[in-house]
């Protein structure tokens, strides 16, 4: 029978702002953090105990974790297959730094992306689908209310990767999402999220930011088409007077600063942005096609 997983992240809530000192826990740490993990995830849900756990001993940026075809997660997947034991009955594996510290590349934290107030750990439960389905469908329901760690396993955190942590939780995959959709909410970037949404859930999806002043986007197998605007064309497409351009420099100004937080969010959750120069006079929308 085929293999299936549940996805999740451990998420560290930091205290005061402060990045942890290490990027992933040894050897020896990291087993005895996903040992209890998995001793937490299995007091929530009993069919826990009868999978795979794996575990990245290795903290990253929410965005990170929620990127078309859920690259880290995938790379675990990749890990447990791998390990050895396979067929012998579940099994707990870690995966982080190597014995002298240095931390391999599928498990690098991109640096452009630190100093986070949250930072999670990916995990996976594997096995059978009946089994995986059940315990999944337990797991939806009951982490955001119930899935506060032990204090031991926060604590075994807190010290292995030396940093000051607030509150840690497990979220499912879709918890983390919605997490990440109400951030976004609270920024005016609801309707930012839904194209990140799309990429992530459905990745044939095209989809279109075109909504009044903001930036004109078009999203179509996981790229991100962003139409650029010089100061003219940009008083054509948004159905500004002519006679207004020099009076709206700095409204413009403001549209060019937004077009680049838009972009700096769809390249932090993995998807490429294409710029497409509009020169007012044709359909800006055609263009992105």
């Amino acid at each position: 029978m085929a293999e299936v997983a549940f996805k999740g992240v451990f998420a560290l809530e930091l205290a005061g702002g402060a990045a942890p000192e290490l990027a992933a826990l040894p050897p020896e740490q990291a087993g005895e953090l996903a040992a209890r993990v998995g001793r937490d995830l299995a007091a929530l849900v009993e069919g826990v105990a009868g999978l795979d756990l794996v575990l990245a001993a290795a903290h990253f940026d929410p965005a990170e974790a929620l990127r078309p075809d859920w690259p880290l997660h995938r790379r675990l997947q990749e890990l447990q297959a791998r390990a050895p034991g396979r067929g012998e009955g579940p099994r707990v594996l870690a995966f982080g730094a190597d014995a002298i510290g240095g931390v391999p590349l599928p498990l690098q934290a991109d640096p452009a992306l630190a100093g986070g107030g949250l930072r999670v750990l990916p995990f996976l439960l594997v096995g059978a689908e009946d089994a995986v389905v059940a315990v999944a469908e337990a797991l939806e329901e009951k982490l955001l209310a119930l899935g506060m760690a032990q204090p031991d396993t926060a604590l075994a955190a807190q010290d292995g990767f030396a940093a000051r942590i607030e509150h840690a939780r497990y979220l499912s995959a879709h918890d983390l999402a919605a997490m990440m959709a109400m951030q976004y909410d609270h920024q005016g970037l609801a309707r930012l999220w839904n194209l990140v949404e799309a990429a992530l859930l459905s990745p044939r999806a095209v989809e279109w930011l075109d909504d009044g002043p903001e930036p004109l986007l078009r999203l179509e197998g996981g790229e991100a088409r962003l139409a650029l605007f010089d100061p003219a064309a940009w008083c054509v497409h948004y159905g500004h007077g002519q006679g207004d351009c020099e009076r709206l420099q700095r409204v413009y100004e403001q549209f060019l600063a937004r077009q680049r937080q838009f972009a700096a969010v769809l390249e932090a959750h993995g998807i490429p942005v294409l710029y497409v120069h509009c020169n007012g006079r044709d359909d800006a929308r055609e263009l992105l096609l």
